[in-house]
C-alpha cells in the first residue's frame, strides 16, 4: 500500500473539515453563490445546458473534491489535470459587452475557489465541528494547494479568514443578480428529478437547498432579494447542526476515497 498522504494528510485541517458528510450544503451554497458574478455564471450556461444530467454532474464535482482532499499526490494532480484539459478549451461571452472571455481566466477561477473553500470552512463552523479561528486561516493556506491543482498561482489566492473577507469585499462591485443567476438559483432550488422519486426527493431537497441559501453572507442573500435579517442567520445554523447531528446517526458508509485515505494513514502510523 502507497504511504502516499496526499496533498494534505491526516493531521490537517482539510481533512478534518471534509469528513463531515453535512458539507454537502456547503456545496450548494457555493453554487448560489458562484451564479452572482456574471461572467462565472455564464461561464456555465454557455457552455451547457446545467439541466441535463445534473446528477451525475454533481456527482463528479464531490468526486473530484474527495479526491483532492482524501487521494494521493497521483490522484489529485490528475484530476486537476482533468479540469484543467477542461477549461482549456472553453470560452464564453460576457453578457454585458459581448466580449469572449476564457473560462479559466484566473481572475473566475479564484472567485470559484475562494467561493468553495469559504462554503466548505463557514458552514463546517457554523455546524460547531470545533474549529478555531486558528484552524480556519491554517484550511485556507491548505486549499491553496488544492488551487495550484486548476491552474491558479497559490501566491495570488487569498489564505487567510482576513484575505477571503478582502476578497469579496474587493469583488463584490462585480456581482449582480442577472437573469442567469436567477435561472441558476431556480434550478438549484427546484432541480428536475425521477418520477418515482420525486414525491419523496423534491420535498427534501427544497428543505436542503433553502438551508444552504440561508447560509449565505447578508450581501449575497440582498442581492438576490431576499431578506437578510440575523435570525436568518441563527435559523440557519441551527438547522445545519441539527442536521449534523442526524447525519453523523445514520449508518453512513464511507466513500472509497476516504476508506482508502485512512487505511494509507494507518498503515504509515503503524510503521
Amino acid at each position: 500500500m502507497s504511504d502516499d498522504l496526499g496533498l494534505f494528510g491526516p493531521d490537517s485541517v482539510s481533512w478534518r473539515v471534509h469528513r463531515e458528510p453535512v458539507l454537502w450544503l456547503a456545496g450548494i451554497r457555493a453554487l448560489y453563490l458562484q451564479a452572482l458574478h456574471p461572467r462565472a455564471v455564464a461561464g456555465v450556461v454557455q457552455n451547457g445546458d446545467i439541466r441535463r444530467n445534473c446528477w451525475p454532474r454533481l456527482m463528479r464535482t464531490a468526486e473530484y473534491v474527495g479526491t483532492v482532499v482524501y487521494g494521493t499526490s497521483e490522484q489529485a494532480e490528475k484530476a486537476g489535470l482533468r479540469v484543467r484539459r477542461i477549461h482549456d478549451r472553453l470560452r464564453a461571452h460576457d453578457p454585458a459587452t459581448g466580449e469572449e472571455f476564457r473560462v479559466d481566466d484566473p481572475h473566475l477561477l479564484r472567485w470559484v475557489h475562494v467561493t468553495e473553500v469559504e462554503s466548505f470552512v463557514s458552514t463546517a463552523r457554523r455546524a460547531r465541528i470545533g474549529l478555531t479561528d486558528e484552524d480556519i486561516d491554517r484550511y485556507y493556506a491548505e486549499q491553496t494547494r488544492a488551487a495550484a491543482l486548476v491552474g491558479l498561482d497559490p501566491a495570488t489566492v487569498p489564505a487567510s479568514a482576513a484575505a477571503v473577507e478582502e476578497f469579496y469585499r474587493d469583488l463584490r462591485p462585480e456581482l449582480r443578480f442577472t437573469a442567469e443567476a436567477r435561472d441558476v438559483a431556480r434550478f438549484l432550488t427546484v432541480p428536475p428529478m425521477p418520477t418515482k422519486v420525486v414525491a419523496v426527493g423534491r420535498p427534501a431537497w427544497l428543505g436542503l437547498a433553502t438551508t444552504a441559501f440561508a447560509l449565505l453572507p447578508r450581501w449575497a442573500r440582498r442581492l438576490y432579494r431576499m431578506p437578510g435579517f440575523p435570525t436568518t442567520d441563527i435559523a440557519a445554523s441551527l438547522t445545519v447542526i441539527g442536521l449534523r447531528g442526524v447525519i453523523n446517526a445514520l449508518p453512513v458508509r464511507e466513500g472509497p476515497i476516504y476508506r482508502e485515505a485512512m487505511a494509507r494513514a494507518d498503515a504509515v502510523r503503524a510503521t
